[in-house]
């Protein structure tokens, strides 16, 4: 009988290892390079020079000092590998959801993740209530973030079957729903607080400090981990549930481990960086289109693409509208619109999305 590992695989595709090899490069670079970018600019060959004597002193015996070197080590270094992280873990959620709920156009704010972590953040800044100090702005997102999950899976899941059609309703449902209230809390609030409210709601990196990194990273490195071992039976939803049942999955149990791993890493990312959008729906399509459809080539692709894509959307959120910043959810956004259409357009036309 074929396997579910069988199923999927493309008889000429790209090495995966190249890739990785190529993009891995690409982004270390690109996170150099935008070290130095910002409202004060350091040359390329000095960020080069501070990060490899603070991390590899035996192999950089000097680096500039001062300001410089604060700059770099406290303000942009953390801000560039948060984006990074967060590139990456909305690209891999998307690129999974896409494949579980075997929808071109979906996205992993469906699940709600996105409105619910919006909600806890700004009952956080409007009420001043901070019991755990400067972690009660994340843990609050986080919180809200997996308790909108919660609602969307029990909603979605009638009969013990978790059908992609219930899951895409309800999350549209409960994210309308819990929108409507965050909505009306910035309303409602005072007018000192609404800025800070509506900034976070649009996403931005503005503020990061080491503590903010640890854990997203280590949840999107073991979501990535977890997914690509997956990767194969992921292949399988493809042939539909029928199809997949027929090759000895259990569909409903697989779909819904891999719907809790997304918005556990949705969750994670959401809660420190806000809602930013479009990322999770435009990475992995451009990925297919270029490597194909097997998702043990697209979950890596497509995790360092993501995090290219986003630190360079940082980049310019800092710097085009200098010394201000603008949210990243705006560009990603005038970024995602044209790339939307396309998908549209060429869903209309009959071709492969």
């Amino acid at each position: 009988m074929t396997t579910p590992h069988a199923v999927g695989r493309p008889a000429r595709r790209p090495t995966a290892s190249g890739a990785v090899t190529v993009l891995g490069a690409l982004l270390a670079v690109s996170m150099v390079a935008a070290v130095g970018l910002g409202p004060v600019s350091i040359p390329f060959a000095d960020v080069a020079r501070i990060i490899g004597h603070h991390w590899a002193p035996f192999l950089v015996e000097s680096a500039p000092g001062g300001p410089q070197a604060v700059i770099v080590l406290d303000l942009r270094v953390p801000r560039v590998l948060l984006g990074a992280v967060v590139g990456a873990g909305l690209a891999v959620v998307g690129a999974v959801m896409q494949a579980v709920l075997r929808n071109p156009l979906a996205d992993p704010y469906l699940l709600g993740a996105s409105s619910g972590a919006s909600f806890g953040a700004v009952c956080v800044l409007i009420a001043g209530f901070a019991p755990l100090g400067v972690l009660s702005l994340p843990v609050a997102a986080f919180a809200g973030a997996i308790g909108a999950f919660a609602l969307v899976l029990a909603l979605a899941g009638g009969r013990g079957r978790l059908a992609p059609t219930r899951l895409v309703l309800a999350g549209v449902a409960v994210s309308a729903f819990i929108e409507a209230a965050t909505h009306y809390l910035v309303l409602t609030s005072p007018d000192k607080e609404v800025r800070s409210a509506m900034f976070w709601t649009l996403g931005g990196l503005g503020g990061t400090q080491w503590r903010d990194i640890g854990v997203p990273a280590l949840v999107v490195a073991g979501g990535l981990a977890w997914f690509s071992a997956r990767a194969a039976r992921l292949n399988a939803l493809v042939l539909g549930d029928e199809g997949a049942t027929g090759l000895g999955l259990e569909v409903d149990r697989f779909r819904r481990r891999l719907v809790v791993g997304c918005a556990l890493v949705v969750g994670a990312v959401v809660a420190v960086s806000g809602g930013i959008g479009f990322v999770a729906l435009m990475v992995p399509h451009a990925v297919r289109m270029a490597a194909g459809g097997d998702n043990r080539l697209v979950l890596p692709v497509s995790a360092l693409t993501g995090a290219i894509l986003l630190v360079w959307v940082d980049v310019a959120a800092r710097t085009l509208q200098r010394p201000d910043e603008i949210p990243v959810g705006i560009i990603t956004a005038i970024i995602g619109v044209p790339f939307f259409l396309l998908l549209l357009v060429r869903t209309d036309r009959g071709e492969h999305p």
